[in-house]
């Protein structure tokens, strides 16, 4: 059985709504699945997983949430060469900007991208919610 975490940050809940459908999905395709929020995750967790899902919603110029999230993520990147992992969050302006940016990088990083990042505008729809179970799927 592979193990899963799903670390999110979220400021409205659009994301964190996100963050439990990708574990519904990976439940759904039986892995074992840990949910974190951003401030309860750190890079020494991610070889105890075997994939990770991480969400985070775009702030300001398209940027991952500065105080909690980033820091947490650049902690795990060189733990990302080789990981199964995949993206997911909400925006509320712009065009996906920084989820492009957020796959450049984790791509450079080595990550295997399991999946095609879902983000959605504002709150998750019924399609998003399903993508959102697709994803958790594709890492399990």
């Amino acid at each position: 059985m592979s193990k899963v975490a799903v670390v999110y940050w979220s400021g409205t809940g659009n994301t964190e709504m996100m963050a439990q459908q990708v574990v519904e999905g990976a439940k759904e395709a039986g892995a074992e699945v840990q949910l974190f929020t951003a401030a309860e995750f750190s890079a020494g967790q991610m070889s105890e997983f075997d994939a990770v899902a991480f969400g985070c919603p775009s702030m300001g110029a398209e940027q991952l949430e500065e105080s909690e999230f980033e820091p947490m993520f650049t902690t795990c990147e060189a733990d990302l060469n080789g990981k199964k992992i995949a993206l997911f969050g909400s925006y509320g302006w712009g065009d996906g900007e920084w989820m492009r940016t957020w796959e450049d990088t984790c791509r450079g990083d080595g990550a295997n991208l399991a999946h095609d990042s879902v983000i959605c505008n504002e709150a998750p729809d019924e399609d998003v919610q399903q993508a959102c179970q697709a994803l958790g799927k594709a890492l399990a």
